[in-house]
């Protein structure tokens, strides 16, 4: 697949450069240079990324990093076995817990709810950092969510993470996690109130939290293009209009009026030989 010639396959991150030290110099920059694609495509062409993914892992299948980019590339795809595999595989090779919400994550895509509910109560969760033990909450409350538990994935998301006045990066995702489930439930002014705390949190625009709130404020958005394009519609009827306007009836032609009157003059014509003609027929009397 073509790669642009500004990717050098330096921009990857420090941790991955070095596993890739372990192949030839130049396979390692055609690596890298994949990966960069992947990253690069993965939110607004997941399919591109895929393809990317597919190179890189084609060339260099016993690196961990190039599993673990060839699993999100799948999990973004929708490809949840194929993701599960390549994230399994790359935590063999690592021995590290950090793919584990995902994990549990591609297991509720493969409609096995229960099996993620079992990971989140396993023990690698405790191995987690602070983010990672937030994914998994909110993995697990999908989950719950799922089997149709509605309560208990509100419980789920009850937590010191949640009600924290502190702006994490994973705040605003888990701000509205829970006011879609309070509003599953009909619960729908405590979930106004979260989808609002969920926007003061999304700096980086990651959830349609403003989207979600205007909806159930009843406000609707109107696009300013599509409300020019339809005043420029409405001029153009209306110059129509005028145009239809400016064709005014036809005007009688002029010589209809001198029509009439030559008419009118053949008629005293008649009217006068009439009276000639009489007073003649008098005189011969």
């Amino acid at each position: 697949m073509p790669i642009p010639e500004d990717v050098t396959g330096d921009e990857i991150d420090k941790d991955v450069r070095q596993e890739l030290q372990s192949l030839p110099k130049t396979l390692a920059e055609d690596v890298a240079r994949n990966l960069v694609m992947v990253a690069r495509l993965i939110d607004e062409d997941p399919e591109g990324a895929y393809g990317y993914s597919k190179v890189a892992l084609r060339l260099a299948s016993r690196v961990a990093a190039v599993r673990e980019a060839a699993g999100f590339a799948a999990y973004a795809n929708q490809k949840y076995s194929e993701a599960l595999a390549e994230f399994r595989a790359a935590r063999r090779m690592t021995g590290g817990v950090e793919l584990w919400p995902v994990m549990a994550d591609c297991e509720r895509g493969l409609g096995r709810p229960e099996k993620a509910l079992d990971m989140a109560g396993a023990p690698e969760v405790h191995k987690l950092d602070k983010a990672g033990q937030v994914e998994m909450r909110l993995v697990a409350a999908g989950a719950r969510r799922d089997m149709d538990q509605l309560d208990a994935a509100i419980v789920t998301l009850q937590s010191s993470e949640l009600a924290s006045n502190s702006i994490q990066p994973w705040t605003a995702r888990l701000r509205y996690a829970y006011a879609d489930a309070l509003l599953a439930v009909g619960r729908e002014d405590e979930a106004r109130e979260w989808f609002a705390k969920a926007v003061e949190a999304d700096r980086d625009g990651s959830t349609d939290a403003s989207d979600r709130l205007a909806e159930m404020d009843g406000v609707e958005f109107v696009d300013a293009l599509d409300e020019h394009e339809g005043e420029g519609d409405s001029a153009e009827a209306k110059a129509a209009d005028v145009d239809v306007d400016a064709e005014a009836p036809e005007v009688p032609e002029a010589k209809a009026p001198e029509a009439e009157a030559d008419d009118s003059a053949d008629d005293d014509l008649v009217d006068d030989e009439g009276d000639t003609e009489r007073d003649e027929q008098r005189d011969k009397d």
